[in-house]
């Protein structure tokens, strides 16, 4: 669980700061934002967290 908040306050900042340098639109941020939710409510959502998890142990090597 601290992972997946931390991972959501690290991608909102990334997505505060590309909106603020206007790297991406607000309709591409919105977008991006609802195929979240979306993929958050599909069958794949364990594997995604696997995946996510993985790379948090990672960067904890490095």
């Amino acid at each position: 669980m601290i992972v997946s908040v931390s991972a959501a306050l690290l991608l909102a900042v990334v997505v505060i700061v590309l909106l603020r340098q206007r790297a991406v639109g607000i309709g591409s941020a919105l977008a991006c934002t609802a195929f979240g939710f979306f993929l958050a409510s599909t069958g794949i959502t364990p594997a995604v967290e696997a995946f996510l998890a993985a790379l948090a142990r990672l960067a904890t090597l490095v």
